[in-house]
C-alpha cells in the first residue's frame, strides 16, 4: 500500500479553498492534471471520495468536508515542525506577493534581496498594481502576502505596520520654482502631476484645489508613478510624490523640493495577510518588509534641503 504524501494533503487543501483544479495547480506552481492525479491517488489510498465534480464545478463531499480540517491540521504542523527548526532554506514555495509602485521605485530591491538570502528556496510571483485593486486579489487568494497603502475598506486577520511614508513636493531645477515660499498660483503655472485617481493622494490634492476656486490648476494624474515621475524629471510639470522614491534625484540635483506648505497626508503602509492560512514564510516575510521598510525611513535625510 502507497503511502499519503504532504503534496497530496497540499493538493486536497488547495482545491477545497479554490474550488478549482486550476487555480490549484497555479497556487501550488504545477499543472491542473498533476493537480488530479494527487486527488485521484489520494482518495484511492483513503478509500473515500473527496469531492463532486460535474459541468465544471468543484465540491467537497460531505466525507470530503469533515477531512479538511484534518489535512490542514497536518500541514500546519509540518509547517510548525519546519519553523521551530529554525532552518529557513528548508521552506520550498512560491510566494504571491502583491506591491503598490512606490514601494518598487523605493525599496522593494533591498526586500527581495534580503527576503531571497534567508528564503532560498521560495520563488516570489511578483505582482505590481494599485493598491485598490491589490485588496481584492489578497481576498481571493489570488495573493499571499500584500505590501500596500491604506485606507482599507475590508480587514484581514494578518498585518504589520510598514510606517507612514511622507510626501513633499518638488520639481525640475529648470523650473526655477525652488528656493521661494509658493503659493498655489504659482504652483498652478506648471501641470500639477499626481496619483491616479481614487487613490488618496489624489483624492486629497484635487479637493486642496477646489478649496481655490480663483486658481486654474491643471492635475494630471497617471496610473504608472514612473512615468509622473519621469515627467517630472524632464521639466513637464511639479509634482508631490513620497520623499522615499525621490530621494536619490533630490540628493543628485535632479530635482528639488518646493517649499509649498500643504501636502496630502503621509502614505501609511501596511504588509497584509491571512493568518488562518498563510504559512510561517509568508509571516516573516511581512516581518522582514517592516524591518526593511523602517529602515528606509530612518536613512539620512538633509531636513533642511527638503525645507528651503
Amino acid at each position: 500500500m502507497g503511502q499519503i504524501t504532504v503534496k497530496q494533503l497540499e493538493a486536497f487543501v488547495q482545491v477545497a479553498d479554490l474550488a478549482s483544479f486550476r487555480r490549484a495547480a497555479d497556487r501550488l506552481n504545477t499543472t491542473q492534471p498533476n493537480i488530479s492525479a494527487r486527488i485521484s491517488a489520494l482518495e484511492s489510498l483513503l478509500g473515500l471520495r473527496l469531492f463532486n465534480r460535474d459541468a465544471g464545478s468543484v465540491r467537497l463531499t460531505p466525507t470530503g468536508r469533515t477531512m479538511l480540517p484534518r489535512a490542514r491540521a497536518v500541514l500546519t504542523a509540518m509547517d510548525g515542525f519546519v519553523a521551530a527548526a529554525g532552518e529557513d532554506h528548508l521552506f520550498e514555495g512560491v510566494l504571491r506577493l502583491g506591491v503598490t509602485e512606490m514601494i518598487v521605485h523605493s525599496w522593494l530591491g533591498p526586500f527581495l534581496r534580503a527576503l531571497k538570502d534567508r528564503f532560498p528556496a521560495i520563488d516570489v510571483e511578483l505582482t505590481v498594481d494599485l493598491s485598490a485593486n491589490l485588496s481584492p486579489a489578497l481576498f481571493s487568494r489570488g495573493l499571499d502576502l500584500t505590501l500596500q497603502s491604506g485606507p482599507f475598506g475590508r480587514q484581514i486577520s494578518g498585518g504589520v505596520d510598514l510606517g507612514a511614508f511622507p510626501q513633499v513636493w518638488v520639481a525640475a531645477p529648470g523650473l526655477g520654482l525652488h528656493g521661494q515660499a509658493l503659493s498655489l498660483r504659482d504652483i498652478a503655472r506648471h501641470p500639477v502631476l499626481t496619483h491616479a485617481r481614487g487613490t488618496l493622494p489624489h483624492e486629497q490634492l484635487r479637493d486642496h484645489v477646489a478649496s481655490h476656486p480663483d486658481v486654474d490648476v491643471r492635475l494630471v494624474p497617471s496610473t504608472n508613478l514612473a512615468a509622473c515621475l519621469q515627467m517630472t524629471l524632464d521639466g513637464l510639470g511639479v509634482a508631490c510624490l513620497p520623499e522615499v522614491m525621490l530621494r536619490d534625484r533630490i540628493a543628485a540635483g535632479r530635482l528639488v523640493p518646493l517649499r509649498y506648505l500643504w501636502v496630502p497626508d503621509p502614505l501609511r503602509f501596511r504588509a497584509r495577510y491571512d493568518a488562518g492560512l498563510a504559512p510561517s514564510y509568508v509571516v516573516r516575510a511581512a516581518e522582514l518588509a517592516q524591518e526593511v521598510a523602517r529602515a528606509h525611513l530612518a536613512a539620512p535625510e538633509d531636513k533642511e534641503k527638503l525645507s528651503s
